[in-house]
């Protein structure tokens, strides 16, 4: 069994132009990135303790003499917690850690990338260049059976013996139930390339994202190729680790990513993933 941990960059607006009150027109966000990792179910339990090891050592040292300890759940990171020191004040696990505290724990996650073989998969969407007819539930849609599409590839291509499940943020009901539609269409009818979902099992596990470490690195990792491909930096550090590990099928040009997506094709974004090769 693989397990796929998804998580989102951006939002699902498809509109990258908004006025204000006084008819002053703005640049709204323009680009939008669904990404997973696989991980073999054998490999979780060393993923897993690696991450939360560190995590327990850090409570252990930021928490004050007869004072209740954090519990795991009070210690979730998020992209934009750990960029933004702003952010970071509002969490008390988060503001109590020194900058080097904050170094060593994403090294430890990061670390993940050299302990256990991860692949990754990304749909970064343009949403410049998406047709007028895409609203937020297409947008969603569509980077959702891109992304089915080339995992169900990746386990046709080398682990077809195996099955995988995907993995995701439990966002709210409504949220959920509109995902877990989609997700039933493709597994019954397969997609509109024609890929039939036969190693991908039943609806996404929606799961709470602070119980997660997969989901929190999930979270590190899309924004590493939203920040990537929003700023044309494929030198971004993080990004650069990651790169190595994105899926390349045996059936194509050996320098292709074949689990690096832009849609629409009319995107120029397409000449970065080019650059990449």
């Amino acid at each position: 069994m693989y397990l796929f941990y998804v998580d989102e960059t951006g939002n699902l607006d498809p509109q990258v132009e908004g006025v204000k009150e006084d008819g002053t027109r703005f640049e709204k966000d323009w680009i939008y990135v669904l990404t997973a990792f696989g991980i073999f179910e054998h490999k979780w339990k060393k993923f897993y303790h690696s991450i939360v090891n560190k995590k327990r050592d850090l409570i252990e040292k930021v928490c004050r003499p007869g004072e209740d300890r954090f519990n795991l759940s009070q210690c979730e990171i998020k992209s934009n917690w750990l960029r933004i020191e702003k952010e970071r004040r509002k969490h008390p696990f988060l503001s109590r850690l020194s900058e080097e505290d904050i170094k060593e724990l994403v090294k430890r996650y990061y670390d993940q990338l050299d302990n256990i073989h991860l692949t990754y998969f990304s749909i970064v969407v343009d949403k410049r260049y998406l047709e007028i007819y895409f609203d937020r539930h297409k947008l969603h849609r569509k980077a959702w059976e891109l992304l089915c599409e080339r995992i169900e590839n990746f386990m046709r291509e080398y682990h077809g013996k195996h099955k995988a499940i995907l993995i995701t943020d439990d966002v709210n009901k409504k949220a959920n139930i509109s995902l877990a539609m989609k997700h039933s269409y493709f597994l019954e009818q397969g997609t509109t390339a024609n890929v039939k979902l036969k190693h991908i099992l039943e609806m996404p596990l929606f799961v709470s994202s602070e119980l997660s470490e997969g989901i929190q690195f999930a979270d590190l990792c899309s924004y590493n190729v939203y920040h990537a491909f929003k700023y044309n930096d494929s030198n971004y550090i993080y990004f650069k680790m990651l790169c190595p590990l994105f899926y390349k099928s045996q059936n194509t040009d050996f320098r292709k990513k074949d689990g690096l997506k832009v849609f629409p094709d009319a995107s120029p974004l397409q000449s970065f993933v080019d650059s990449l090769s």
